[in-house]
């Protein structure tokens, strides 16, 4: 007689679980939809970010746990430097070598310069003898005409005259020498200025490397898993941890070729979740696929194309998201509704009530 009781005590409370499930279905579930307004299951997406490390490095520290809510430009992790900042200590002192290798090179090209206006003098000077050899030369030859002078002394003087020509000549040449090693030194002042640049550029490099061994947050969002933990080396995009970015949530579901036909970008849509079926998301559609996501293995016939259905996103304001930043969750199963006619009111059942 206990036995029965006890049989009949859990098939009478297994009844009213029942009803009250059914009750809470039929208070909550949305009345029959009007034309003009569709409904699929889907479940809430958002887009994930994996942060990682630049190159390749040992994780110092990570800063975060899973599950924390972080913000743009908030320090995540940080990978070991130290290697990095020896590098840009080599780097600095190859740049003040290269500024000294400037000031010397423009010193060189002065001390040329020099050199070639002492060479510009000394043709002066050769230019001046020529010339005063040249008329004492013709000084001789019209003394010789006139039987007042020797020939040897014409022969001294031509003499005389050919040899302050080829210094001429010479002094010339130096002077082309000297303007040469000045080209040379100008060109070791452009060669050093260039290092100067390397320097730099190394320099800017190696900080560059050493920001990005700190890594931020992109954009607000929830720490979803830790890949690495401190203390382990990574290669070059070796990922540390996985972001959800909770400014881009959205519902994925899909519609028959006969609704997905006219959906627009941009159509209004409500989402309500299985979590919290009471409350209704306003949405928009922000993507539909110009593709059949699958197909029966056959389209000949009209009632085959039906079966054709293609992928909807919609996508919940970024503003509203962030009021209720801490209530976001991916993942949620529920249903996506979407009106297909702008003129077409939405149920009451639908209409938007947003959680507390």
């Amino acid at each position: 007689m206990t036995r029965r009781l006890t049989w009949l005590t859990r098939a009478g409370i297994a009844l009213v679980v029942v009803g009250a499930a059914l009750l809470a279905w039929l208070l909550l579930a949305p009345a029959s939809l009007p034309p003009g307004v569709v409904g699929a299951n889907g479940r809430i997406e958002a887009t994930t970010i994996d942060i990682a490390a630049k190159i390749p490095g040992r994780i110092q520290d990570i800063l975060v746990n899973e599950g924390d809510f972080v913000t743009a430009g908030q320090v995540l992790a940080r990978m070991n430097t130290d290697v990095l900042v020896a590098q840009r200590r080599e780097a600095e002192a190859q740049l003040k070598r290269a500024t000294i290798g400037v000031g010397a090179a423009r010193a060189q090209v002065t001390q040329r310069q020099a050199e070639r206006q002492a060479a510009l003098a000394v043709v002066a000077q050769r230019q001046a003898e020529l010339d005063a050899a040249a008329k004492r030369l013709a000084r001789s030859e019209e003394l010789v005409r006139r039987g007042a002078a020797s020939a040897e002394t014409l022969d001294n003087d031509h003499a005389r005259f050919e040899g302050a020509r080829a210094a001429v000549s010479a002094a010339q040449a130096q002077v082309a020498a000297a303007q040469a090693a000045v080209n040379a030194a100008e060109i070791q002042v452009v060669d050093a200025l260039a290092a100067v640049e390397a320097a730099k550029a190394t320099l800017a490099r190696i900080q560059a490397d050493i920001d990005d061994s700190t890594l931020r947050s992109p954009r607000d969002g929830r720490v979803q898993f830790l890949v690495a933990h401190p203390g382990e080396v990574l290669g070059a995009g070796g990922k540390v941890l996985n972001l959800v970015d909770l400014a881009d949530v959205y519902m994925t579901f899909f519609l028959p070729t006969k609704d997905a036909g006219r959906v627009a970008i941009g159509a209004e849509a409500r989402l309500v979740l299985d979590a919290a079926p009471r409350d209704v998301i306003p949405a928009r559609v922000t993507f539909v696929a110009d593709v059949a996501q699958f197909t029966p293995k056959t389209v000949e016939t009209a009632d085959e194309r039906t079966k054709l259905m293609f992928r909807i996103k919609a996508t919940i304001d970024p503003a509203l998201l962030r009021r209720h930043m801490r209530q976001v969750k991916t993942g949620l199963p529920g249903m996506a509704y979407v009106r297909l006619d702008p003129k077409v009111p939405w149920p009451a059942s639908l209409a938007i009530r947003l959680p507390p």
